[in-house]
């Protein structure tokens, strides 16, 4: 396939208190869009929210990075650049702080 890349100021794609997609597989769900059975999506949270993420594919995981803050991920306790592999389900749950930012990368696993 031709090879291809976009840009895309992040700012503009905030949306406060929950995740937002930024990368997915097909044109049209995300600003930006790859070769690949990827999702990432980022989120910025200056409130204390509950977020439940549902997996897009059956046998993917979805790694959870945390950039700033303090989260709960599926039942763990994540603080500042701390990650975390969620995998073998349908859907999970993120519970963020104030003042916390997340990215999450979702892939096949096989």
């Amino acid at each position: 396939m031709t090879p291809r890349y976009d840009q895309k100021n992040i700012q503009a794609l905030k949306t406060p208190n929950s995740l937002y997609p930024v990368v997915s597989p097909k044109s049209g769900n995300a600003p930006l869009w790859i070769h690949q059975d990827a999702w990432f999506h980022l989120g910025e949270f200056d409130e204390t929210t509950r977020v439940d993420y549902t997996l897009n594919k059956k046998g993917n995981g979805v790694y959870v990075f945390l950039i700033e803050g303090t989260a709960e991920v599926a039942g763990q306790q994540l603080e500042k650049r701390d990650a975390l592999g969620v995998w073998d389900t349908e859907q999970f749950a993120l519970q963020f702080s104030a003042n916390t930012r997340v990215l999450t990368i979702e892939v096949p696993l096989n």
